[in-house]
């Protein structure tokens, strides 16, 4: 494409690119850690009940996240998705910082809602700007640095907001993770590249091949007939409806079953999901880019079996006869999760055409989000409530060892998929095909997609 051809002319400014868009999403996901740390602070401080506390950690957030996100990656396939960056990243830090000045429940929803909606805008417009700077090949290995992020967003958010909210309190703690982020909305406006304006100088050369667009009916309906996408979606959704729940109220439970200090529980979290989620998004990119780059039915095999694993890894998390044995299970937890997300997200960007790719993620992000984080952690801190009679102290852990054999639904779904997606890898190349094709390219277009259906997806699209 000749978006692509421009951006890998600019060897030096794909590299910055993708170093910015790793610290926007550092900045985009650590108030997630930082508000698992702090929930039992906030529940004393704020009066609230657990079930309130899965209202403002799932529905109350995720609602706004998961309908916002579809409109904004709408945007982005269409506009300028550094703009939108900038913009996104801009509101979802200030109102991180505002969290810390709310009083009430309904305050900090409230401002929980602003957080949502900032944070919408940027994981869509990131990942399709990847895709038009790099290649199908270097999407995987790409796609996991970038998603690093989420790791290290962890030892920044678990060991920030266990001490300074140790040493300063839960308010102080989320104004400085905050307002550091407007700067970066800044920087990402004034120095990143939008590489469709680029492109546009292009136009008139003689194998230039504008990519296709799509109007909004064009293209829900070619991700609906995906039967790749679908699956992926699905799969993705249940893993983060089980796996939220568990991420979001751990931290909760060591502190109640162990009587661990925020500050202890900060350090471990940081170690646990940080290095273990560092160290799994490495390996997870680096494996999949030398032995499966091009073979994503191997990918989603994969990913079924990882998913299978979870289920009994988990469990001997909230089965485990101390903490250091119950954070040994969970450090495997963060390695072979954090593997999957980002050969993952690189595989949906290579199954649908170029100008649907930040709506693909949106779309994944509107069910994974509504159903993982707006249900899971409500469905945990009402379980909790509920077994508080019977159980006590021990209710939470009851709660989410009833989550974990969720994840063997999911694999399901990822079995199902890499049954379907050559087919629709070549679907998704045939429909990249626009009217200002010349028949040359047009010609060559049509041997790209036979090669698909041949080799089972060993073209880029």
């Amino acid at each position: 494409m000749g978006v692509t051809r421009f951006a890998m002319q600019k060897g030096t400014h794909q590299k910055y690119l993708l170093f910015v868009l790793f610290v926007v999403l550092v900045f985009n996901k650590v108030e997630h850690a930082a508000l698992g740390v702090v929930l039992q602070s906030i529940k004393v401080d704020l009066k609230l009940s657990d079930t309130q506390l899965g209202l403002l950690t799932g529905i109350a957030f995720t609602l706004f996240y998961a309908v916002m996100g579809v409109p904004l990656a709408r945007w982005a396939d269409r506009g300028s998705r550094v703009s939108i960056l900038s913009l996104t990243t801009a509101l979802q830090c200030a109102a991180v910082a505002l969290c810390g000045a709310a009083g009430s429940f309904l305050q900090l929803m409230i401002i929980r809602v602003a957080v949502a909606v900032g944070e919408a805008g940027c994981f869509p417009a990131s990942n399709s700007l990847i895709a038009d700077y790099f290649t199908r090949d270097a999407r995987p290995r790409a796609t996991a640095l970038y998603m690093l992020g989420y790791p290290v967003s962890s030892i920044v958010g678990y060991f920030a907001a266990g001490w300074l909210s140790g040493l300063y309190g839960w308010r102080l703690m989320f104004m400085l993770l905050g307002l550091p982020g407007l700067a970066l909305a800044v920087l990402c406006l004034v120095t990143l590249r939008e590489p469709r304006r680029a492109a546009k100088t292009e136009e008139r050369s003689r194998d230039f091949v504008a990519e296709r667009e799509f109007t909004n009916r064009q293209t829900y309906s070619l991700l609906w007939k995906n039967r790749t996408f679908r699956h992926v979606v699905i799969g993705y959704s249940l893993m983060a409806f089980f796996g939220i729940g568990n991420f979001l109220w751990a931290p909760t439970y060591f502190f109640r079953s162990y009587g661990l200090s925020v500050e202890q529980l900060g350090t471990w979290f940081a170690i646990v999901w940080g290095v273990g989620g560092l160290i799994g998004t490495l390996l997870g990119g680096e494996l999949v880019s030398r032995f499966a780059s091009r073979n994503e039915r191997a990918q989603l095999l994969a990913f079924a079996g990882i998913y299978v694993a979870f289920a009994f890894i988990s469990t001997g998390t909230y089965l485990a006869p101390n903490a250091g044995i119950a954070f040994g299970f969970l450090g495997l937890t963060a390695i072979s999760s954090y593997a999957t997300y980002g050969p993952l997200f690189a595989m949906i960007q290579s199954l649908v055409p170029a100008r649907t790719r930040a709506t693909a993620i949106a779309v994944t992000y509107f069910f994974t989000n509504l159903i993982g984080m707006g249900i899971g952690p409500l469905v945990t801190g009402a379980l909790s409530d509920s077994l508080s009679t019977a159980f006590g102290h021990n209710s939470l852990r009851y709660a989410l060892l009833a989550l974990c054999p969720g994840y063997l639904w999911a694999a399901w779904h990822y079995l199902l998929a890499s049954r379907t997606i050559a087919a629709d890898m070549a679907t998704a190349a045939k429909n990249e095909v626009g009217s200002n094709y010349t028949e040359q390219n047009q010609n060559s277009q049509n041997q790209q997609v036979a090669s698909l259906v041949q080799l089972g997806g060993d073209r880029s699209t």
